[in-house]
Order: C-alpha cells, then sequence, then structure tokens
C-alpha cells in the first residue's frame, strides 16, 4: 500500500522549487499543446524567457528567447517543434508544442531568467501525452519507452494499472539492474526488456482479454523524482460470432489464433454459465479440469490445426437447451483465457420456414442425414412438380380445343360453298325465252346426274329435246349403250313466260 502512494505522489507532484500549483493537461499522441503565462510588471522585457523541463528540480531548457532587449517588438525562438513568443506589450509568454510523441509527458514550466542566472517559475503544468491502442482479445501489447543519459542502473521502473482516480496497482516493478541481469523479468501476463544500446525499456502484455481494458501508467524514477512518464489508455475488444441453427441439425465454428505463439496449448470448447463461469465440453487433450466434462454422447467433436492455427468445433444433433454462449479458450493450467465467444441460436423445425440470415451473422443448415428437413424437401419438390404438370395439361388441351373449333369452321365453309355451286340456279337462266346453256359444275362424284337443256326463244311443236337420263334408271339390256334418248313435243308456253 505504501508503495502505491508513493507511486501516485511520485507522477502528480514532482519535486519543484518555488511552485504553488501544478496544472494537469493531457493530450492523445500527434496532438499539439499550445499554453500562455501571463507576467507581472515587476518582470521587464529585457528578461529573457524560457521553456523548461523539470530534471529533479533543476530546469532543463527546452526553447528560450534571444538577447534581452528594450523595444516593444514580441520576440520568437523556434526548437524543433517547440515555438516560444514573448509579447512584453502584452505581458504574455505564449508555447507551442506540435506533434507530441510519448516522450514529452513530464513537468514543463515557463521562466524569466535572472542576473544569476536563475530561472524564475511563471506558471507549471504537468503534461501527459498518452497513447490510444486498439486490440483484439489474444492479441499483445507492446510499448518501447525511451529515455536518456542520465538514468542509472539502480533507477526503479514500475508499470501499473490506473484504479479510480488516487490509486495505481503495480503489475511489475522492478530495478533496472535486475532488468538488464536477467535479460527480462516476467510477472504473469507481463514482461520487461531493456536494451542498454538503444537506451530503451519494452513493456509487453500477451494474452489480453476484455477485462484487460483500462488506463496504465509508466514510471521510470530516482527517489523522488521521476525521468519518464508514460500513459496507455488500452481498449481490448472482444471476438465474437453468431450461429444460427435447427434442431436436429449441426452447427460449426472456427475458432483463429496466432499459431506461433499458442500453437503448443492445449484448446477447449466450454459453455458460460452464470456469473461468466464457462463449464468444459470437450478439449483438445486429456488434461484434468475442474470444469471439464465428458462430450455429450459424441455430439461435441474438436480439432485443432496448429499449422494453421485455427480450432474447428463441430455439434451435432442439436436441441434447443444448445442455445446459448459459448467460449473457444486456451486451456491454460493457471487460467483459460477467450479466443472467441459464440452465441448459438438453435431453433424448432417448422416446414417453409427460412432461417434469418442478418448482417454479421452466420448460420447452419441442417445436413442431408437430418430426415425432418429431407421429407419436407421431398414434399415441396412433389407439390411444385404436380403444379408444373397440371399448368402444362392445361394449356395442351386449351391448344387441342382451338384447333378442332378451327378445323370444324373451316370444313363447315367449305360444305356451304360446294352447295351453292351445285344447287343455287339463278332465276335468270330458268326463265324460257332464254338461249343460255345453263351446265352443272364438273364434280367427281358418282351419286349426281347430269341434265343438259337447251331452250330456244321459240320453239315448234317439231323441235325435238334431248335429255340424257343416267342408265341406272332405263330398262337396259347386257352390253347395250349407257345412254338412252327420248324426244319430248312442248306446247307452246302461255304469254306470261311461266312453265
Amino acid at each position: 500500500m505504501e508503495l502505491r502512494v508513493l507511486l501516485l505522489l511520485l507522477l502528480c507532484f514532482p519535486g519543484l522549487h518555488a511552485q504553488k500549483t501544478v496544472a494537469e493537461e493531457s493530450r492523445p499522441e500527434g496532438s499539439t499543446f499550445s499554453l500562455q503565462c501571463p507576467y507581472t510588471a515587476q518582470v521587464g522585457r529585457q528578461n529573457q524567457k524560457a521553456w523548461c523541463r523539470d530534471r529533479e528540480g533543476q530546469c532543463e531548457i527546452v526553447v528560450q528567447t534571444t538577447n534581452p532587449t528594450r523595444d516593444w517588438y514580441p520576440k520568437q525562438a523556434t526548437n524543433g517543434k517547440v515555438t516560444i513568443e514573448d509579447n512584453p506589450k502584452l505581458r504574455m509568454v505564449s508555447i507551442s508544442m506540435t506533434n507530441l510523441q510519448a516522450e514529452d509527458s513530464g513537468t514543463y514550466y515557463c521562466a524569466y531568467i535572472t542576473e544569476v542566472p536563475w530561472y524564475q517559475p511563471l506558471k507549471t503544468i504537468m503534461l501527459q501525452v498518452y497513447k490510444e491502442v486498439q486490440k483484439d482479445e489474444l492479441d499483445s501489447l507492446s510499448v518501447p519507452i525511451k529515455y536518456d543519459n542520465l538514468v542509472s542502473s539502480m533507477d526503479r521502473i514500475t508499470w501499473c494499472r490506473r484504479e479510480g482516480e488516487t490509486e495505481c496497482v503495480p503489475l511489475v516493478t522492478r530495478q533496472l539492474y535486475e532488468i538488464r541481469r536477467n535479460s527480462r523479468v516476467t510477472e504473469d501476463r507481463v514482461w520487461i526488456q531493456d536494451d542498454y544500446w538503444e537506451r530503451t525499456v519494452t513493456i509487453t502484455m500477451q494474452k489480453l482479454q476484455a477485462q484487460d481494458t483500462g488506463v496504465y501508467l509508466f514510471a521510470l524514477y530516482r527517489a523522488s523524482h521521476y525521468f519518464t512518464n508514460l500513459e496507455v489508455r488500452l481498449s481490448v475488444s472482444k471476438r465474437t460470432q453468431q450461429h444460427t441453427a435447427k434442431e436436429l441439425g449441426s452447427v460449426s465454428v472456427q475458432c483463429p489464433y496466432s499459431a506461433p505463439d499458442y500453437g503448443a496449448l492445449s484448446k477447449a470448447w466450454c459453455k458460460v454459465g452464470d456469473r461468466e463461469t464457462c463449464t468444459t465440453l470437450i478439449s483438445t487433450d486429456s488434461r484434468p479440469s475442474r470444469n471439464r466434462q465428458k462430450p455429450q454422447q459424441g455430439r461435441v467433436m474438436i480439432w485443432d490445426d496448429t499449422q494453421q492455427g485455427i480450432v474447428t468445433i463441430t455439434m451435432e444433433k442439436l436441441q434447443a437447451h444448445d442455445s446459448g454462449m459459448y467460449w473457444c479458450v486456451l486451456n491454460d493450467p493457471r487460467r483459460v483465457f477467450r479466443m472467441v465467444e459464440v452465441t448459438l441460436s438453435v431453433l424448432k423445425e417448422v416446414p417453409g420456414t427460412i432461417l434469418p440470415d442478418t448482417a454479421g451473422t452466420s448460420h447452419t443448415t441442417p445436413t442431408a442425414s437430418t430426415s425432418a428437413p429431407s421429407f419436407s424437401s421431398n414434399v415441396n419438390t412433389f407439390i411444385l412438380l404436380s403444379v408444373v404438370l397440371s399448368l402444362l395439361f392445361i394449356l395442351v388441351l386449351i391448344s387441342l380445343i382451338t384447333l378442332c373449333v378451327r378445323r370444324y369452321k373451316q370444313l363447315k365453309r367449305r360444305g356451304t360453298r360446294q352447295a351453292e355451286d351445285i344447287y343455287d340456279i339463278p332465276e335468270d337462266t330458268a326463265q324460257l325465252g332464254s338461249t343460255e346453256r345453263m351446265e352443272s359444275p364438273k364434280v367427281d362424284s358418282k351419286d349426281l346426274d347430269y341434265v343438259t337443256l337447251n331452250f330456244k326463244s321459240r320453239l315448234s311443236p317439231e323441235d325435238p329435246v334431248y335429255c340424257n337420263v343416267e342408265s341406272s334408271q332405263t330398262h337396259r339390256k347386257p352390253k347395250d349403250e349407257n345412254v338412252e334418248y327420248a324426244t319430248i313435243a312442248l306446247k307452246e308456253l302461255p304469254t306470261n313466260n311461266k312453265v
């Protein structure tokens, strides 16, 4: 507890002389910081102004104005990404720092230089430049921190997690010589390495989980003063999957991981219960586990491809009670580390039901060996085939009826024309006194008789009239000619010309 309180005091209140208040400023990496420091009339325009970084209570000059003058014009100076400007008329010193980096974190103050020379603070701030890091579960976080030549092997390095507003819980604390001697120091999932030649300390956190989300601080300090202060704002996201399946169907889940880092570790498939307790259903080896259960009637299978870094879990003959949340986990001897969180929904079989397919959601259809889905599929196919055949039969029947009607109408029109040609005789040709010759159409039918009548306008009783009569209508002898002739005598017609 004393270490936690001491660390917090060192981070927030470093030793500075002649200061009354310390303002805190927090900025993300890559941003710009600006500050204005007013001064009173007692501070002459001939005094140089400086922007200092506190080093064990001493001013480490970052940038300062040029030689003092008695004019009233603003004086400006730049050193790298830091600019200072003194405006005597406004009695204001302005500071600007661009492209901030984590190593810029520290305590700074505006100051004016007296004749001693001595740097008198005008305004002091604690600048915190933080890293924003986004990671997924099972990823690793690696943070390199550079330090200067003032750091000795006896200085202490601390990596802690902020809890609340006033406490920072150490995850690992070591003196620099211990780290150099052992190459690296490991505490649980955190280890520290030091590169003496590059003057860099690297903090690494492995097997990140969603609950690791938070604010972390790095401090390198000696006695009551720190040299480097770094804040990391870490956000760890779950890898999630959603699957939907039908009863008696199956589902297959793939959980990727880093093969070089975790290929040799055991993997497990567990179901999440109350308070996020996870009961193991199956694992890739036979090592005992207090939550381990035997595979449920062989319905759950697991296979680990250590070359590709993919764990595949298959669940068959699903039931409604299989719905719920599952985890793919690294089955570490001390604890489990979640790889993927899977939400499974098992739906009851309803004929004609289509599984919902939402964005970001995968679903699994039943296998071909399942009887209920197969029967439903056969019934649907039979109904569809029957409807198609019925429609085809109706179309063929309509076509036949249409053709028959057309044929009937054509035959009817032909018969009417033939009857008109044979039996219709114009009235003019029937009148006596006409000299026209009247003949019936030539038809090949043997059932028709042909009669030829020749009329003259004026007939005498002596004039003969000839008539051809079918041989069947006369008495004939065998081998007689086929036509007999008759003589018909006509009387003179009445004056009204009617027969």
